[in-house]
């Protein structure tokens, strides 16, 4: 039995955000129902494909059922109503005011079904002169202070997370949400409306460390002078390593490491507040130091010392390294016109309702019949739909 066997989720969202959601909640047993647009959504077509399906489609939607339907004809309204009425989730990330154009409203929904979770991501909030722009990954970077933290320190030049870092915890944090909804209601039997914004979903992430300089009104200070120009980033003799010592005991095992144990009682260094203040006149030391020796040899000295540490591994390297094996973070599928699929595996271990990977992403369309026919349409009805091109057969 999986954790969310018995709950259905329709997931009309597109790109990453909530697709990636939806995907959470089907890996721990959910039944989500995709709703595409005829066309697809466009995640279907950015990249090379297998079996018509592209790997970034495949890794934000694996484990879901696919039905494109025409939302804008009122066969395929009826359609979404029909669904929503048994949902227990209704997923959707158009731009605020969209669902409501299309006749999709919560309230219109919450007549249908007053149990259902209706959950609306959006870029910038729902009010407010951003709410209705148009949003991608990095404008959220952007205004959530993300290229600021990952300025070039040297040269001040903004930067961005070379990922779609915004998009993903907006999707952690979705499903986070509707998992506390669904207990919500199993005590209160009430369904709830949850508005949930990219911008705020990266400013909840940044806040605790990254934005310490702005927690106590009374006492801001610019976190920037304390982080110095280097990253915990190392040269060796042959790669480069990362290595870090934040209580007294780790810095004092570093610098017996290195064979420097006259920086222990440094005045600069000898505190966490000190070594904190003195950021990065203490890097500048221990990079000089770790240069002297070998990965191999130095990660061993670190490790004996109780330094936390690891080499700086690549792509290439990923599926070989010895922990990732250990731990199988990475599952091997085998699905049918698919071949081997490689996919992370659900992070979190549950040992009474285990989560996994229930069948691979779907070709667009590809249970629309089966899906309807669960609903009531019978074979007439459903064929009627298909030739009148309201719904892809």
């Amino acid at each position: 039995m999986s954790a969310l066997e018995g709950i259905k989720v329709l997931d009309l969202t597109s790109m990453v955000s909530g697709p990636v959601a939806a995907m959470m909640l089907a890996d721990q047993g959910a039944e989500v129902i995709k709703v595409e647009p005829t066309s697809g959504e466009q995640m279907r077509h950015i990249g090379p494909t297998v079996n018509k399906v592209t790997a970034a489609f495949f890794s934000c939607n694996r484990g879901k059922q696919s039905i494109a339907v025409d939302l804008k004809s009122e066969e395929g309204k009826k359609i979404l109503f029909d669904l929503a009425e048994s949902a227990d989730v209704l997923l959707q990330n158009f731009r605020p005011g969209a669902m409501e154009r299309m006749g999709f409203a919560e309230p219109v929904m919450r007549e249908l079904n007053k149990k259902l979770i209706y959950v609306s991501i959006s870029g910038f909030g729902e009010d407010g002169p951003y709410a209705h722009k148009r949003v991608y990954d990095p404008v959220i970077q952007a205004l959530s202070c993300a290229t600021d933290i990952q300025a070039d320190r040297t040269t001040g030049r903004p930067q961005m997370f070379r990922i779609i870092i915004a998009d993903k915890v907006t999707a952690i944090t979705a499903a986070q949400a509707i998992s506390t909804a669904l207990y919500a209601r199993e005590k209160t039997g009430e369904g709830q409306h949850i508005r949930l914004s990219m911008l705020d979903a990266m400013l909840s992430l940044f806040w605790p460390e990254a934005m310490a300089g702005l927690t106590f009104a009374d006492k801001e200070f610019d976190v920037r002078k304390y982080q110095g120009a280097m990253d915990l980033i190392y040269e060796t003799r042959d790669r480069f390593i990362t290595a870090g010592a934040i209580s007294d005991k780790e810095w004092q095992g570093m610098c017996r490491a290195l064979n420097r144990e006259d920086l222990i009682e440094h005045p600069h260094f000898n505190t966490a507040q000190g070594r904190f203040t003195h950021n990065s006149e203490r890097k500048e030391i221990t990079a000089e130091e770790i240069k002297k020796w070998s990965s191999e040899e130095i990660l061993a000295r670190f490790d004996k010392e109780g330094v936390p540490c690891a080499p700086i591994i690549d792509r290439s390297e990923l599926l070989d390294h010895e922990q990732v094996v250990a731990n199988g973070s990475i599952d091997r599928l085998h699905f049918e016109e698919f071949g081997e699929v490689r996919q992370a595996r659900h992070p979190a271990r549950f040992d009474k309702t285990p989560a996994s990977v229930s069948r691979p992403a779907p070709r667009l369309g590809e249970h629309g019949r089966e899906i309807l026919a669960a609903i009531g349409y019978d074979d007439e009805a459903i064929e009627a739909l298909i030739t009148a091109g309201r719904v892809l057969g």
